[in-house]
């Protein structure tokens, strides 16, 4: 779906104040009730707007440890498999198949390096995973990021070069 300026100022005000209502959106942004909700409507509807939702932080909740682990897997089970075994693990909040030498991207939380350990083990003892190889997060900077991303593609659409 192509985005334009109205539907990334209306991402962006939901962002920014995301228990505004739609009326209070259409107020603030001098545009149509029907407008916003059309627009969210087709947005969300297309996939641009994935979720709704709220999305709890790990660390506020006794989880501050994050780490990122390279898995390789046992390859006669095929990916389907291994991700399904791994899903029991709820400490690992992020699973991606990726290119390189490694099969598998996990994002993890735990509530300390030792917790870590105990999860790379649970890891290990659905022996769908043969190696893991893990990296501590010392300070994250940003996370799930694409307002800006949305913000250039707008003005892509609309002809505006982006920096």
């Amino acid at each position: 779906m192509n985005v334009d300026a109205l539907d990334a100022r209306i991402v962006r005000f939901f962002t920014d104040a995301p228990r505004a209502s739609v009326l209070e959106a259409s107020r603030v942004l001098k545009i149509a009730r029907a407008t916003v909700q059309s627009r969210l409507d087709k947005m969300s509807d297309a996939g641009v707007i994935g979720s709704w939702v709220p999305h709890p932080d790990p660390a506020h909740f006794g989880f501050p440890v994050v780490a990122f682990c390279s898995l390789t897997i046992n390859q006669d089970l095929g990916h389907d498999a291994v991700v399904e075994a791994l899903a029991a693990i709820p400490e690992l909040i992020e699973i991606h198949t990726v290119s390189g030498s490694s099969d598998l991207m996990a994002r993890i939380a735990a509530r300390s390096n030792s917790d870590l350990q105990r999860v790379l083990d649970a890891m290990i003892a659905t022996r769908t995973v043969v190696r893991a190889s893990s990296v501590i997060v010392l300070n994250t900077h940003f996370q799930g990021r694409t307002l800006p991303l949305l913000e250039a593609a707008a003005g892509q659409a609309a002809g505006t070069p982006t920096a």
